[in-house]
């Protein structure tokens, strides 16, 4: 597929939605839905620098560390549960009702024992995504080939060595899949928080336009939110194609066959 044909594809439909959107908003006179040309001036008077640098650069902090977090802790998590399964009987109750709270329900929580302030909504952060990156990566090492794991024990091959090329490698695809999801997660997780407990940040800013009818630079900041998570999708499929080149050009060969 050339270049051209896969750019045409990526944009058709979202150049597609904005131009039905501009038309059916043109001359809009409802003050809750105005029209895009309005929204995409407030865009451009609301999203400055001082703007950018005072709320969205600190939401893009708060959720690279609550991902990473997320990320660290359910990968180390996941290999030991799922290299286990003495450890996985053990914990999977408690996991299981860990991950059945809502992410948001913990902010007053986290509040009470971290007070207001960064801390708290990077731990609500790295709580909401943690799960699907915990739980690929338990069934990414479960389902590793036990004909490796045999040659493994047969060269005795452990530690690091085994860890590195036997176990994340094994699961490595799994743990990219938990990873893209937890990206998506970790968008919506951080506006809530900020939403709730913040006096900066993009839920924050949202909510304030909201509060004081500011409803078109509401919308630029919905709008803002929405262009961040495409940005960050496919960012995440540029790392993924360079992370897991090998196991792209494994399937493809499979496929040739």
């Amino acid at each position: 597929m050339t270049l051209l044909r896969r750019t045409l594809l990526a944009l058709g439909l979202p150049v597609l939605l904005v131009a039905v959107w501009w038309w059916a908003s043109a001359g809009s006179t409802d003050f809750y839905r105005p029209a895009l040309s309005t929204i995409l001036a407030a865009f451009a008077d609301t999203w400055t620098w001082d703007r950018v640098r005072a709320d969205v650069l600190p939401s893009l902090a708060r959720l690279a560390a609550g991902y990473l977090l997320a990320l660290t802790g359910g990968v180390a998590l996941g290999v030991l549960i799922g290299g286990n399964r003495h450890v996985r009987a053990f914990l999977e109750p408690l996991l299981e009702f860990l991950r059945a709270i809502p992410p948001p329900v913990l902010v007053p929580v986290f509040i009470l024992l971290s007070g207001v302030g960064d801390r708290t909504k990077v731990l609500v952060i790295a709580f909401g995504c943690v799960w699907p990156i915990l739980l690929n990566t338990v069934e990414g090492v479960r389902g590793r080939d036990e004909v490796l794991s045999d040659t493994c024990r047969t060269y005795r091959i452990g530690g690091g060595l085994r860890l590195w090329h036997l176990l994340l490698r094994s699961a490595s695809p799994r743990i990219v899949t938990g990873a893209r999801q937890a990206l998506a997660i970790a968008l919506i997780v951080m506006v809530i928080s900020e939403m709730i407990a913040a006096d900066n940040g993009l839920g924050f800013a949202v909510l304030q336009f909201q509060r004081g009818f500011q409803i078109p630079a509401m919308w630029s900041g919905v709008l803002l939110l929405g262009l961040i998570g495409v940005l960050l999708a496919w960012g995440f499929r540029w790392a993924e194609r360079r992370m897991l080149g090998w196991y792209y050009g494994q399937r493809a060969g499979r496929r040739e066959w």
